[in-house]
């Protein structure tokens, strides 16, 4: 088994976009029912959401606030799964309730390690 980075994204600055306290214990019941489906399994690793606040930096010794100062679709969070393949690890992310949100999007992306001789 592999390992795949599931990284969700979604609109984090439009208020208009925002749910209501009610729609989100809903919306974090659906996640937290898929991530306990995928861990049954035995193929979850663990993940974590990521506040909204950050900075980012480029080259030059420019800061700027971030992460999301020019697109709405900002990185929410993130889970590490466990398939056999990229393709397997496709079929796990479609059943993301993120993906029940216009304009949201998931990315699948196998973890390889730059760091290991």
């Amino acid at each position: 088994m592999e390992e795949y980075i599931v990284i969700m994204r979604l609109d984090l600055l439009t208020q208009e976009a925002q749910p209501s306290p009610e729609q989100m214990e809903g919306y974090m019941k659906q996640y937290h029912d898929w991530v306990g489906g995928i861990a049954a399994q035995n193929k979850f690793s663990g993940g974590k959401g990521l506040a909204v606040e950050g900075k980012v930096l480029k080259p030059n010794d420019v800061i700027t606030d971030g992460p999301f100062v020019e697109i709405k679709e900002s990185v929410a969070g993130f889970i590490i799964i466990k398939a056999a393949s990229l393709e397997e690890a496709v079929e796990m992310a479609q059943s993301c309730p993120i993906l029940k949100g216009e304009g949201n999007s998931v990315e699948v992306r196998k973890i390889i390690s730059v760091h290991e001789s």
